[in-house]
């Protein structure tokens, strides 16, 4: 009700000149056209309204956070049923972003080998499935031959960078979590966007962040990582983790670093429009 006695009010001031409008005017005057003129009054409002594309665009994103429509769209119960791998694939399409650290927004970025990787696993006749943990298993710690490593699988914990200082990123804060895919092999086929060598020496990421190396895009390029400027901008600097999911009480998944920090899906800030009078 409320909704449309707004649009009233909106189609009542067009009609009234710049000068009179106030409360008092809005009280005291009538139309001084007839109900027709009144009608196209609101005609033109829609059509305006609907050349706002951005306004009106619906939103068809829920099955990337909310927790029931996740699996609704992704497959039910443990994350063994659940197709995790098309799960971040479409969260990295989407260019969706995490809320990390109580507000920290940062844009969900995959490699592109470890995409391809994950197109394979996302397919139905695979039998290698990505695991999220239980509510049970909120740190790396607690999972199942949990050591002190630099080492992970790419199928219950993944390489990755907390990246600052992102050109463009997705949420308006400059900031992005990277997975990329490990060498298992030894094969050569190394992600050229993965950890470099000096990265998997170092790594201490079970501590604190407080003396840790943070590297610079010319420090990482020198490295190995040779378009990293290129694809997070100049400025553009960061720290790399060991992640891995988990989901907690309420359902929601959670991309957790070894550190303890975590984001979670976020839902995109809802932009109301005009015709959101006429939606019940």
């Amino acid at each position: 009700m409320i909704r449309y006695l707004c649009l009233f009010s909106l189609c009542v001031f067009h009609d009234l000149p710049v000068n009179g409008f106030s409360a008092g005017s809005l009280a005291q005057s009538t139309p001084s056209h007839p109900a027709s003129s009144f009608s196209s009054s609101v005609v033109k409002m829609v059509v305006d309204a609907a050349a706002v594309g951005e306004m009106v665009e619906e939103d068809h994103s829920d099955h990337l956070y909310s927790p029931t429509k996740r699996n609704d769209h992704y497959g039910k119960g443990s994350s063994s049923d659940l197709n995790v791998a098309q799960y971040l694939i479409d969260l990295h399409d989407a260019k969706a972003t995490l809320n990390f650290c109580g507000g920290m927004m940062f844009q969900l970025v995959l490699s592109d080998r470890l995409k391809n990787y994950l197109v394979e696993v996302a397919d139905e006749t695979s039998t290698q499935q990505l695991e999220i943990f239980s509510a049970s298993q909120a740190r790396m710690f607690q999972i199942a031959d949990y050591e002190k490593s630099a080492n992970v699988d790419n199928i219950k914990t993944f390489h990755g960078r907390e990246i600052r200082k992102v050109t463009d990123a997705a949420g308006g804060m400059g900031m992005v979590l990277q997975l990329s895919l490990a060498d298992l092999n030894g094969d050569g086929e190394n992600d050229p966007e993965g950890w470099t060598v000096e990265e998997i020496g170092d790594y201490d990421g079970w501590g604190s962040d407080v003396g840790r190396t943070w590297r610079t895009g010319e420090r990482l390029e020198k490295e190995g990582f040779q378009t990293y400027r290129e694809q997070f901008g100049k400025d553009a600097f960061g720290l790399h983790h060991r992640f891995y999911l988990h989901f907690d009480s309420g359902n929601q998944m959670w991309l957790s670093a070894e550190d303890g920090c975590e984001g979670t899906p976020a839902a995109p800030v809802k932009k109301w429009g005009w015709l959101d009078a006429f939606k019940n």
